[in-house]
């Protein structure tokens, strides 16, 4: 059993702004920039959404938005931030380099336990949140795979670096290498169910028209 010296947790959003023509550019050839953008900018509010619903539920403490390019960019000037929810900077680096960064800074400046997610996942619901919270009061580390074979959700109760130097970014490799690596560091893992990321243009049906409707209708 992981010791309990870390109290809370504290959910890091993963976000790029939404930028026509820089954000779901591998759906752009089939829906078009201005879906594309639409969708992307949808995706990152309805993250934030159910983020701040799983406060509600009571094992999650902190929402922050790790933010590219950095809060004060111009980039952001005009998507509306909740005032609870933190801001901060990415940094430089490859994905791997900035995953670390925050998880170093959460778990061993904030004291908090840590899950890192993106904006790519609209079936990460508040209630999942909350089960990924939980399991990480009891495990050292908690995953929700990709259907990709990614994973759309990272808890840590420590930094573990390993878990993000000389990743395959972006390929089907990463969640089996993630798990191969938490194995080798002895860590004891939760896995929930594996959930569908919208990247792809044959992901797009798994994006629930009851919440994007306004999305359906630019396509």
């Amino acid at each position: 059993m992981p010791s309990c010296a870390l109290q809370t947790t504290r959910v890091v959003i993963f976000a790029k702004a939404p930028e026509s023509g820089k954000v779901k550019t591998r759906l752009i050839p089939v829906i078009g920039p201005q879906a594309a953008t639409h969708l992307a900018r949808r995706m990152l509010a309805d993250t934030l959404d159910r983020a701040l619903n799983s406060l509600v539920l009571g094992r999650v403490h902190t929402i922050e938005l790790c933010m590219s390019p950095a809060p004060a960019d111009p980039a952001w000037a005009d998507f509306a931030l909740p005032s609870n929810v933190l801001c901060t900077a990415q940094g430089d680096g490859d994905l791997g380099a900035r995953m670390a960064r925050a998880a170093r800074r959460v778990v061993a400046q904030e004291q908090q336990r840590v899950l890192l997610i993106g904006t790519d996942c609209p079936a990460l619901s508040a209630a999942l949140l909350t089960q990924a919270a939980q399991e990480l009061s009891q495990h050292d580390a908690v995953m929700l795979p990709a259907s990709d074979g990614g994973y759309v959700l990272l808890g840590l109760r420590a930094p573990c670096p390993e878990l993000f130097s000389d990743m395959p970014w972006s390929t089907a490799a990463v969640g089996t290498e993630t798990l191969y690596r938490m194995a080798t560091l002895g860590l004891t893992v939760w896995q929930g169910p594996t959930l569908h990321d919208i990247d792809e243009p044959q992901d797009l049906q798994h994006v629930p028209e009851s919440r994007f409707s306004s999305f359906f209708s630019l396509k």
